[in-house]
């Protein structure tokens, strides 16, 4: 499980910005494939139109393809609901369902409004959404592989245990960003450097951007912008790497 402990002012830092922003900062550090560390496109963003959810991963794993010992639908939910404070906040709450494809919802408007109301930041699912409007009036910010009618015969199985969604490995505790891209892991070590590099990230893309809406671009203008923002790049480099050492020593 991971530790960090990231101070408000940083977690809201991490709130304003972007996934792919976020997949660029990593990259600085490079600690990790640059193919690695994100859902593939199998998720997508219900509410799109959402700002940013950011969390703690609490993880179940979840099945509705066949009827289970109790017939009680969302069984396990009261289970799920005692074990989530284990896990620091914010948290978001991660389902792999072990159906494949998907047989049935994995939530709707209940489970949704259950989480929202317990503080949760939003919902991931690597199985299906249902009461889609419902839960749109609540602004909570849900990612589902699909749309299906039925709850079928749902129950939560493992809690607090490893997870697969969308081609990533979550793990209790991880430190999760998510908005219309998709969902990105923010690796523990770094998670407070990546919050305070977002913002002079993006300052460094500004530099093209604002060439671009400004001024009628030249070959030779846009290659001026782009080596200034190039340069910016390779201090912001610079900063991870020294974070990195200091971490070491």
């Amino acid at each position: 499980m991971n530790n960090a402990k990231l101070n408000a002012t940083q977690l809201e830092k991490l709130s304003r910005v972007d996934s792919p922003t976020i997949a660029n900062v990593i990259e600085l550090f490079d600690i990790r494939s640059y193919v690695a560390g994100y859902t593939n496109l199998a998720l997508k963003a219900i509410y799109p139109e959402l700002p940013p959810a950011v969390g703690h991963a609490v993880t179940a794993t979840f099945r509705a393809a066949y009827p289970s010992n109790s017939a009680d639908s969302y069984g396990g939910m009261t289970e799920l609901i005692a074990e989530f404070t284990s896990i620091p906040e914010p948290r978001i709450i991660v389902f792999q369902d072990l159906d494949d494809p998907p047989q049935a919802a994995t939530y709707g408007e209940l489970m949704a409004t259950t989480f929202m109301k317990f503080g949760f930041s939003g919902l991931i699912t690597s199985g299906a959404a249902r009461d889609i409007e419902q839960v749109r009036r609540l602004k909570f910010p849900c990612w589902a592989s699909s749309v299906i009618v039925s709850h079928g015969y749902c129950r939560f199985l493992d809690f607090n245990v490893p997870v697969h969604v969308g081609g990533l490995q979550v793990k209790p505790g991880d430190l999760l960003h998510a908005d219309a891209n998709g969902i990105v892991s923010i690796p523990d070590p770094i998670s407070a450097a990546v919050a305070d590099l977002c913002e002079p990230y993006m300052q460094a893309e500004n530099v093209i951007l604002e060439y671009l809406r400004t001024s009628k671009p030249t070959a030779e203008g846009y290659h001026e912008a782009f080596s200034r923002a190039k340069l910016r790049m390779t201090e912001l480099r610079a900063q991870a790497g020294a974070f990195l050492l200091k971490a070491k020593s």
